[in-house]
């Protein structure tokens, strides 16, 4: 049978099991690309193969994307997953994202095999919950919803392709990543007129679609992994967009009836101090 995974042994235990794979489902694309969630330095000067227009497109977009206090959106994304023998085999998830800033975070997710997971955060704890088996974990972590990002890629060294998108840094990171990026086109065939990027970094090429209009939400994004062998690509729909806050219930875990708390595994790097337990900026 094709393989989706890309890391075993990170966790063990039962109860290590269940939050590793809930997460996994919740953000992973199955390429082992642990992406930086570290805050960017300051803005470089303009790079000359960086066409204005574009740069400021793709910056009014991750602007509008790091103020709002409240997001909800569903990706549609799938990814390669490279087989031992070198053959491509695509797998899909299907997330419901919704956070609230500054500590709220909520993501339903299914995969394409039919297997379900849900992640919540409520400024004071992650929970993962697997409803097929009807256990869940949790893991104690104050904080924002950038820190639980930054927590989870950093000390978890879990891949999450979109993580930047929720981040507040998310202009500041694009200042520091983007080395050329150049428009391709005005694409007519979403619902609304898109603004097509193209943008290459050290690690990763972009390519995405943005919204025209006073609300410039992605709508598709493709990213290609360059340093990974093989160059796997992750590609999302981004659509049902949303700015309304939604009740705090949302991100609240109220146990099933017969769920059961199984204990929690944390790796070695996760015990130790965060970046932002350290002093460091989120």
């Amino acid at each position: 049978m094709p393989s989706r995974d890309w890391k075993a042994g990170l966790l063990s235990g039962r109860g290590a099991v269940v939050l590793l794979t809930a997460i996994m489902l919740l953000f992973c694309s199955a390429m082992a690309f642990a992406q930086n969630t570290a805050p960017a330095a300051a803005p470089q000067a303009a790079a000359p193969d960086r066409d204005p227009r574009a740069m400021e497109i793709l910056l009014r977009m991750a602007s509008y994307l790091a103020n709002a206090p409240a997001l909800g959106l569903t990706v549609l994304s799938s990814y390669d997953a490279i087989q031992a023998d070198g053959e491509y085999i695509e797998f899909s998830d299907r997330r419901r994202i919704q956070l609230q800033r500054p500590d709220r975070l909520r993501v339903d997710v299914e995969r394409s095999d039919g297997d379900k997971g849900m992640l919540l955060f409520d400024g004071k704890a992650i929970t993962a919950f697997k409803p097929e088996e009807n256990l869940y974990a949790v893991v104690e972590k104050a904080g924002t919803v950038d820190a639980v990002l930054t927590y989870v890629v950093k000390d978890m060294q879990i891949p999450l392709p979109l993580a930047r998108l929720f981040l507040t840094t998310f202009p500041q990171q694009m200042e520091k990543l983007v080395k050329s990026i150049a428009y391709v086109e005005t694409n007519r065939l979403f619902d609304v007129p898109t603004d097509h990027l193209a943008v290459r970094g050290d690690e990763v090429d972009l390519q995405i679609w943005i919204a025209q209009g006073d609300a410039p939400f992605p709508r598709r994004v493709i990213i290609t992994y360059k340093d990974v062998p093989g160059e796997p690509q992750f590609r999302a729909i981004l659509s049902d967009w949303s700015l309304t806050a939604t009740g705090p219930d949302r991100y609240v875990f109220t146990p099933p009836a017969g769920a059961e708390k199984v204990p929690l595994i944390i790796p070695a790097a996760a015990r130790r101090p965060s970046t932002s337990q350290q002093g460091g900026a989120q």
